[in-house]
């Protein structure tokens, strides 16, 4: 990963987009901060571990949205 975050967080997307789900959540397990947090949630989600989901939410100091997967990931892409 680079030393931009932004990027290294377009990178995790990407890598969630393409379906690896074990190789992102490696890789945003290791971040801090709101964006990895958010992040972090998405993958609980889509894992469906929504008790999980919910806590890296209200740790990114958000409530788990109600919206599809994909308007999530959407959503993740213009907030980084």
């Amino acid at each position: 990963m680079s030393s931009d975050p932004t990027s290294d967080y377009i990178q995790v997307l990407d890598i969630v987009k393409a379906g690896d789900w074990d190789k992102a959540h490696d890789i945003v397990q290791s971040r801090s901060g709101t964006k990895a947090c958010l992040i972090h949630a998405y993958l609980h989600r889509a894992e469906g571990d929504m008790s999980n989901a919910r806590y890296w939410y209200r740790k990114a100091g958000e409530a788990m949205p109600n919206n599809t997967l994909e308007e999530e990931l959407d959503r993740l892409y213009q907030r980084m």
